[in-house]
């Protein structure tokens, strides 16, 4: 039978990337049939007009929505947010059961469904089908091995310090941590905060994981990292879980060794990119003399936080790109007016083909919130980075970019705010003309090198994709 592989993933900006990067490559590297599949509302932002129930086909990837009960999207106005998880749940697994049977209908059986790491119902549908299945971690190894840590003996001493962002202390496999550096949802002490969800979504994936190992079947994990980056981190499990590092998944242009029509790039995208002419605005800018400012598409920025930018911006020497979503209207407007005032260079747009500002030669650094996609993006393109971490595995992804030497966590006062000045102090290192930026030049550079190493043809990602989709053929 030919293998088919269908990638399931969260509706989220940050979930659907790397999964589609992933279902391209693997297309293109193998004979395999892949779909992709994320919720009906995520695949009527990516194909607008589209039915529900319509298999698009790009020549590559097929690509066919589940339910998850929220076809409109959720709003948290509207819907509770303590019943998500259940609702999720239960109507992902029918859905995911019934898109299964369609495809056989249609002679396309999937043989492996490669699932998002929140889903860990996707591995009890697959074993009720008779398929296997792997989970698809879209975060650094680091960031699994301290989950995997603190649910397996280490939950004492993490919510014994809790309360102590700068405590410090060691895991095994690991640089030493502080409570800051630690994945968010670590810190969520009731059922009653809303983060809780998302913190048994995680708990659920690791007994998943361990029901898998007590049965003698060490579970398979691809990664969206490489092993040069994590050598260490990735031996964490001790052979319980496999680890397969299969990336960097970012956009194919940004790769050397993988050639890809530029639109592909862009096919993922949930918002749709502002038609200011920000390209040609770099275009006229010198080599590196402009700052790029992103927080991904989830972030919210705090109001004395866009003081904190307004004054920086006000006294900045340097050209800057900030994106800013549409719905942070009264952000983009003071930002807008700072620039004006201060009669400084720069742009601010409400969403951008990022992959495309960071390969630009003007752009000299990346003020970020350190979501893994931009971190690895950077990477790949060789920018040096400003860490300002807001939630979730942001605060991992910032200490790495500093043990990689490729940027520098911005600190924050007792508000959680970086202040202009902080904010001034970590751009002057990373734009500079010292010793400090040229070393983090020629880091970024290293790591671009390795980076692109991995996926090209024999390299240890793409080694570890063939590998897989081979291990899987002779089950």
């Amino acid at each position: 039978m030919a293998q088919h592989f269908l990638v399931l993933t969260y509706p989220a900006q940050g979930h659907v990337n790397p999964a589609l990067h992933l279902s391209r490559r693997l297309a293109r590297t193998t004979s395999a049939r892949v779909t992709f599949s994320t919720s009906i509302y995520g695949h009527r932002l990516m194909f607008p007009g589209s039915a529900a129930d319509e298999i698009v086909e790009d020549g590559f990837v097929s690509y066919l929505p589940f339910s998850d009960d929220y076809d409109d999207g959720f709003d948290p106005n509207i819907h509770c947010p303590f019943e998500f998880h259940d609702r999720f749940r239960s109507a992902s697994s029918a859905s995911l059961a019934a898109l299964l049977r369609r495809l056989d209908e249609l002679g396309r059986p999937v043989t492996c469904i490669i699932y998002n790491m929140l889903f860990a119902w996707a591995g009890d549908v697959a074993r009720s089908h008779g398929v296997r299945s792997a989970v698809y971690w879209i975060q650094p190894a680091a960031v699994f091995a301290i989950y995997y840590h603190y649910f397996h003996g280490y939950d004492g001493l993490i919510k014994a310090h809790s309360h102590d962002p700068f405590f410090e202390f060691n895991l095994p496999n690991l640089p030493p941590l502080k409570i800051r550096d630690l994945p968010s949802f670590l810190g969520t002490t009731s059922n009653e905060d809303l983060y809780s969800v998302l913190f048994k979504l995680f708990e659920q994936l690791f007994q998943v994981l361990d029901r898998e190992e007590a049965d003698s079947t060490a579970p398979t994990v691809l990664v969206n990292t490489f092993g040069e980056l994590e050598t260490e981190m990735l031996a964490v499990s001790a052979g319980k879980v496999k680890l397969l590092p299969v990336g960097p998944m970012v956009p194919p242009s940004l790769l050397e060794a993988v050639k890809d029509e530029p639109e592909f790039d862009a096919r993922g995208d949930l918002f749709r990119p502002d038609e200011k002419k920000y390209m040609e605005w770099l275009d006229a800018k010198p080599k590196r003399s402009v700052v790029y400012v992103s927080f991904g598409s989830l972030a919210a920025i705090k109001k004395r936080q866009v003081e904190e930018f307004v004054r920086w911006l006000r006294e900045s020497e340097w050209a800057s790109l900030w994106v800013v979503r549409k719905d942070h209207k009264q952000a983009q407007g003071e930002l807008e007016a700072a620039l004006r005032e201060a009669e400084a260079e720069g742009m601010v747009v409400e969403w951008c083909a990022q992959g495309r500002v960071l390969s630009h030669p003007a752009v000299g650094c990346f003020v970020t919130h350190c979501g893994w996609n931009s971190t690895l993006e950077s990477l790949v393109c060789g920018v040096p980075t400003v860490a300002l971490p807001q939630w979730t595995d942001q605060g991992t992804n910032a200490l790495l970019m500093e043990m990689w030497g490729t940027g520098v966590r911005a600190e924050v006062d007792a508000e959680g705010v970086v202040a202009a000045e902080e904010l001034r102090r970590c751009v002057e290192i990373a734009m500079g003309g010292g010793g400090g930026a040229a070393e983090m030049r020629r880091s970024a550079e290293m790591w671009k090198d390795k980076a692109r190493g991995a996926v090209a043809e024999g390299g240890s990602s793409d080694r570890n994709l063939r590998a897989f989709v081979a291990a899987a053929a002779s089950k």
